[in-house]
């Protein structure tokens, strides 16, 4: 008999979450990742949940409507990571008429089904305070809503989910080979050791390396299907004082979100550009921030230059190829190819899909698998993910029984960790009854108690795990800081390994 019944290649928010599915539905699961969890295009995203309203206008009705629906489903899950946001979105009679934007979001609220969400409204820009940071040319818009998540957490979760219902998360672990019988027979490196896990299905979910992989470990010659698109993003301070996000349509026809990021920030982003090349090696060019620098000004009165971007990243989106000539018009909607042959173990093939979607790709997954896994049957649409097991509203009661438990924290402290851990606050805090008790204090609000726990119980291994996937507080160490995170994480490691 086979060591697993799945094995999944790729630890991003498809793999983790076809492996999450997969291991709730009492398959013996494991998940391989070459790096860290969501290491990739998966910690690179705008960070929304969305249906994408531009999406209408290539009449991907049906990719829109699919989104728009798993919107409600994963703030349910999640309320911790996934928080609804309200979209201003001014109208520029240069790029669209109100007119067509009226229409557009009466067909987005329309086709959604909200139950928590509420609708769009109309706005005067010169009384209304989303007004105040735009330029005075611009008078009226609208506002619609849609949501923001931790997309790098949210990745996490899915794995710890997983794992704790039985699954193997094997992270900074390679796949180098799979010889394909009657069963799958992968070999594994996880620091320079060999080792031998068979499988009797295999499922590629490595994102940008999806045929790179099957072409190098599983020796696969195929036709190319893969269009790789690179989206860049860049951090600033913030630009206005209120908690709305604002869509911004640039000149080529795209449009360009601003973001309330982490207090202190606005989140600016995306470009989308057809990349070639190393996908682990991709940064945000010079060109696409004067790109985003550029839009912002056409809207808002604080002009922005490079000059004012405190964090920039990019990511690669592995787009199924269906013969657009513009990156901006392949479509979104993700692709499944399973390849059954008679007598050896089958292989299924993931193409695309978005952050707000990943769910229902996992279920999609399991669904063309079933044949093989006949008992098993979809059950996360109403599953919460740890540490969100509370209602969809009840953040702020959190919030308030954690610092009642916890005086002597921060708000702000709180806050932060309320937002990460949901529920699961009390583990990383529990035994504490005074600052001391959570030991070190690394920078910001980083504590010795919450490393600990993020190395325990979520697969970080060095500082960057810790600040820029399990947190963002990469935005407020200095290298100094960050360095000394690095050492106390390699000395506990090699403490435990002692063990």
């Amino acid at each position: 008999m086979a060591d697993f019944d799945l094995a999944v290649i790729g630890g991003g928010i498809n793999g983790t979450g076809i492996a999450r599915d997969a291991a709730g539905r009492g398959l013996r699961v494991v998940l391989i990742e070459q790096n860290d969890l969501a290491s990739a295009t998966s910690s690179a995203s705008s960070k929304l949940i969305h249906g994408g309203l531009r999406y209408l206008e290539h009449r991907e009705f049906g990719l829109v409507r699919a989104a728009l629906l798993e919107r409600e489903v994963l703030l349910r899950a999640a309320p911790h990571l996934i928080r609804p946001l309200r979209f201003v979105l001014p109208v520029n009679e240069a790029r669209r008429s109100a007119l067509v934007l009226r229409i557009g979001l009466l067909i987005y609220d329309w086709i959604g089904r909200r139950r928590i969400l509420p609708g769009t409204r109309e706005l005067d820009l010169v009384t209304d305070a989303a007004g105040a940071p735009l330029r005075r040319t611009f008078h009226h818009a609208f506002e619609y809503s849609d949501c923001f998540a931790d997309d790098a957490r949210l990745v996490v979760l899915n794995a710890v989910d997983a794992a704790e219902r039985g699954a193997a998360i094997r992270t900074r672990t390679r796949c180098v080979r799979g010889e394909r019988g009657e069963d799958w027979q992968l070999v594994l490196n996880a620091h320079g050791k060999r080792e031998v896990i068979t499988a009797r299905v295999l499922v590629n979910a490595t994102g940008a390396w999806v045929e790179s992989f099957a072409e190098a470990a599983l020796r696969q010659q195929q036709k190319p299907r893969l269009r790789l698109d690179k989206g860049s993003h860049i951090v600033v301070r913030r630009l206005y004082d209120h908690d709305r996000a604002y869509i911004l349509q640039a000149a080529d026809g795209r449009v360009v979100f601003t973001i309330p990021f982490q207090d202190d920030f606005t989140l600016i982003g995306t470009t989308d550009q057809t990349f070639a090349g190393d996908p682990a090696a991709v940064v945000p060019a010079g060109a696409e921030i004067d790109y985003l620098c550029g839009v912002v000004n056409e809207y808002f009165r604080a002009a922005l230059s490079a000059a004012d971007v405190v964090w920039a990243y990019a990511g690669v989106r592995a787009l199924y190829d269906d013969g657009s000539k513009r990156s901006q018009d392949i479509g979104r909607e993700y692709v499944l190819l399973l390849d059954e042959r008679s007598g050896e173990a089958p292989l299924l093939t993931v193409y695309g899909g978005k952050i707000t979607t990943y769910r229902r790709l996992a279920e999609d997954a399991l669904g063309r698998l079933a044949h093989f896994f006949p008992r098993s049957r979809a059950w996360t649409a109403r599953s919460a993910l740890p540490g969100g097991d509370f209602i969809y509203d009840g953040l702020d009661l959190l919030i308030a029984r954690t610092q009642r438990h916890w005086p002597f924290l921060a708000a702000g402290h709180v806050r932060r960790l309320v937002h990460a851990y949901g529920t699961r606050v009390d583990e990383v805090l529990k035994g504490a009854s005074a600052p001391a008790d959570l030991g070190v204090r690394f920078g910001a609000d980083l504590t010795a108690a919450e490393v600990r726990y993020l190395m325990a119980r979520e697969w970080a291994q060095t500082a960057d795990d810790v600040l820029w996937r399990r947190t963002k507080l990469g935005l407020r160490f200095t290298d100094a800081q960050r360095a000394t995170l690095d050492r106390f994480m390699a000395d506990r490691a090699a403490a435990q390994a002692r063990v």
